[in-house]
């Protein structure tokens, strides 16, 4: 799963890009997920599979907690399985160190406040990520944060517009 911090990024600049009223609750409901038991806040055996059926049959997307939360799941899926699996075949324990080693850069860019309830959880390392890098990183919070979940009705059009995005990239390059 991205680390927190990735996880409020893509809040924060979803909230730029689109009319959330009531941040605060958005960007709880961007964390929330992790805060809880993965294997019932997921909504499926594992992090990398969410039911996005079942997350949208249990809630309404009428609170901003909730458009958070579901931003969350998206951002979890496509993570595992569009971005991360470009550098790792499997998740593995040093990401997390590269998670903390990008954490100050993230922060700075995406003018992120640290919420108290995961103050303790977000660590902060010197170094170069081993794995990740930041522009990677950069980019998908861009690609997640432009897709607008809310009009999307299946799995394949949050793959859709992901990869529409990574082709925009490409073509801008």
């Amino acid at each position: 799963m991205p680390g927190y911090v990735i996880h409020l990024a893509i809040g924060k600049r979803y909230i730029e890009k689109n009319n959330i009223k009531d941040e605060e609750n958005f960007l709880k409901g961007c964390i929330a997920p992790d805060l809880l038991d993965k294997s019932i806040s997921h909504y499926g055996k594992k992090t990398d599979n969410p039911n996005f059926k079942r997350f949208l049959a249990e809630n309404s997307l009428n609170s901003e907690y909730n458009q958070g939360y579901l931003l969350h799941l998206i951002s979890d899926y496509l993570y595992y399985n569009k971005y991360l699996n470009r550098f790792v075949d499997k998740f593995c324990d040093e990401i997390y160190h590269d998670y903390n080693k990008l954490n100050e850069m993230l922060i700075k860019k995406y003018n992120i406040e640290i919420p108290k309830e995961i103050q303790a959880m977000v660590g902060i390392e010197e170094g170069e990520p081993n794995i990740l890098n930041y522009e990677s990183i950069c980019k998908f919070i861009e690609a997640i944060s432009s897709i607008n979940f809310t009009q999307i009705k299946s799995l394949s059009d949050y793959l859709s517009s992901y990869e529409m995005f990574e082709e925009k990239e490409k073509i801008e390059k």
